[in-house]
């Protein structure tokens, strides 16, 4: 059965984990926050696969592909320059 519990975000953006919902948690574990809609899910990272950090960052370079578009900053290549140009990178 899920536990819910009421916390706050304090002025410096830190959030408290109720003290029964810190079970197997120690000082230093590393969390990972997922932004879902207007929801925050919570995971230890120790939980994901060795190829989390590999995603994390081909998401973070997607969203940056993304912004340079939509702000008209990239180049425009063809078919025939796609592979030659995709080396310079």
């Amino acid at each position: 059965m899920a536990k819910i519990d009421i916390t706050k975000l304090s002025s410096k953006g830190q959030v408290v984990i109720p003290a029964d919902m810190r079970g197997n948690l120690k000082e230093g574990d590393k969390l990972v926050i997922i932004e879902a809609g207007d929801q925050l899910i919570l995971k230890k990272a120790s939980k994901f696969d060795e190829n989390l950090k590999e995603d994390l960052e081909f998401a973070r370079r997607t969203e940056e592909a993304y912004k340079r578009i939509e702000s008209g900053d990239y180049i425009s290549v063809d078919s025939d320059n796609l592979f030659e140009e995709m080396e310079k990178w």
